[in-house]
């Protein structure tokens, strides 16, 4: 059902609660021309957009802080960074659950993590993905589990793995480069193991997305040769050059994952963030007007521009972690390129954000600008395509150097949204809640309702002033309230005295919305 006739039934039902009012709360007439102008969408205030936070737990970076903890205080770690989402108004977060060939779960395709314990194969005590799930989900966050695909080690001894974990069993699978050790993508075997350590998270836990970063074939070393030549003549299979042979596999990974993943549960998301830049135009007319040092398609094997364009990913969040005329690849124009790429395709374009350079990065005298990351949201409202950002990371949001996190939220987070639909995954909304009630308490105005629809997940809540005169559509998030899962929700914000046409909208796991349902107070 369109827009406008959602808005239409919403206006007729409206009109019949109105006319239910008492004469001196109601609003006589059509609303006033101006209220047009009045009513357009506030671009600070959208009604969707995506908003996460990446939490990593490679080396302890933000969870868990360190090694040893126990699992009391992991949780509680885990449940503050689910808490600073909610009150930053973000809608999911993307958390690192195989960072290094290991597992935040149960796996039984690997070992625990060493990360969680500080031994590898170490039992923490409860199942980590099971409690992130359930306690992101009660605050009505997305958990987009974040995988590692190839990185087996952060240094070269093989023998400090478990002896059980699959690169001690197949040490033929595993190459040293860099002073790490990686699976090697071009064994067939490889890819499977990858893709079935996925699945069995994907299948076992009621995850929302699966997630990438940038790490493919490892970023280049100066001097180092990932030696896989051999594994080029034994599965070359007549592909030309090593360089082709090697996003050949990668996109196999990325295609049979995507296929994998929807036949076991299609509302799954498929996600990936790469390095920003494919390739500079330099190199290729097709690519952006950078001069980057690295170009994913040629030093990551990563065919990022042809993931999109084969629509393989629901959504990609290309790491745009430079400042606005940063002149070797500059925000400004690094994110019109991607919005090219996505543009008439499925494929959902966030952004990643480096709040971890903030007051910290010698590259560009622009992070000592507070204004840095609200002017790339500023920027994004004139790129229709840009439909959310993901923060790098954690620790550093919370650490709001220089006041940019406050800054940010200020200007672009002060209301809720709705994470953006994907109507190629599931179109069809959920019906629409019934006996919507609403009574005063002590506390505020207290709202009641009744799911319909079996396949609702959420709820979102909006409210207008009546009293105030409030003719506007939810065309942007002004009158949303909030969003949650369950059926009762108190407004403590509420005016005494004041009159509020309040409605109530089922939402479904990929956040299409139901006709509203609308109460007074």
């Amino acid at each position: 059902m369109s827009v406008m006739r959602i808005l239409g039934v919403l206006g007729a039902t409206a009109g019949l609660v109105l006319g239910a009012l008492p004469a001196s709360a109601r609003t006589t007439g059509a609303p006033p021309a101006e209220a047009e102008t009045a009513c357009a969408a506030d671009p600070s205030t959208p009604l969707r957009q995506f908003r996460a936070t990446w939490v990593s737990s490679v080396v302890n970076i933000d969870w868990p802080s360190k090694t040893g903890l126990t699992a009391a205080q992991q949780q509680t770690e885990l449940v503050g960074w689910l808490d600073d989402a909610v009150r930053q108004h973000h809608n999911a977060v993307v958390l690192q659950v195989r960072p290094t060939a290991d597992a935040f779960w149960p796996s039984k395709v690997e070992p625990w993590s060493r990360y969680l314990t500080g031994v590898q194969g170490g039992d923490p005590g409860y199942d980590p993905l099971v409690f992130a799930v359930a306690e992101a989900h009660k605050r009505n966050l997305e958990l987009h589990a974040w995988f590692n695909p190839y990185r087996v080690s952060m240094n070269t001894d093989l023998s400090a793995l478990v002896p059980e974990h699959p690169a001690r069993q197949h040490p033929e699978w595993v190459l040293p480069y860099g002073g790490k050790l990686y699976y090697n993508p071009g064994i067939p075997a490889v890819r499977k193991l990858v893709e079935d350590a996925i699945m069995d998270a994907v299948s076992n836990y009621d995850i929302d997305g699966v997630h990438f970063d940038d790490y493919f074939y490892p970023y280049p070393v100066a001097g180092q040769v990932f030696d896989d030549a051999a594994t080029y003549a034994q599965y070359g299979g007549g592909i030309p050059t090593l360089a082709e042979w090697r996003r050949n596999n990668i996109n196999l990974l990325i295609q049979e994952l995507q296929h994998r993943i929807k036949a076991a549960k299609p509302w799954v998301k498929f996600g990936i963030s790469p390095f920003a830049v494919w390739r500079n135009k330099a190199t290729d007319p097709l690519g952006s007007d950078t001069t980057a040092g690295v170009q994913t398609y040629d030093d990551l094997a990563a065919d990022t521009r042809r993931w999109v364009r084969e629509e393989w990913i629901d959504y990609i969040v290309p790491q745009v972690y430079w400042a606005g005329g940063f002149a070797p690849a500059d925000y400004n124009k690094i994110v019109p390129w991607w919005a090219e790429q996505v543009r008439g395709t499925d494929v959902h374009l966030y952004i990643g954000q480096a709040t971890y350079k903030v007051g910290t990065s010698t590259q560009s005298p622009d992070w000592s600008d507070p204004a840095e990351l609200s002017d790339h949201l500023a920027f994004n409202t004139t790129v229709p395509e840009v439909k959310g950002d993901i923060y790098f990371s954690a620790k550093d949001v919370r650490a709001d150097r220089l006041g940019a996190t406050t800054l940010l939220n200020s200007n672009w987070y002060t209301r809720p949204a709705l994470v953006p639909p994907m109507p190629h995954l599931d179109a069809r909304p959920p019906l629409p809640v019934h006996a919507v009630k609403a009574s005063n308490t002590t506390t505020g105005v207290r709202l009641q309702w009744r799911p319909t629809s079996a396949d609702t997940t959420s709820y979102a809540i909006y409210r207008r002033d009546l009293t105030a005169g409030d003719w506007c559509p939810d065309n942007d998030a002004r009158n949303l309230l909030a969003t949650q899962r369950t059926s009762t929700y108190t407004d403590t914000t509420a005016v005494p005295g004041h009159h509020y046409l309040y409605t109530i909208t089922a939402l479904d796991r990929t956040w299409n919305q139901s006709l509203p349902i609308p109460t007074v107070n």
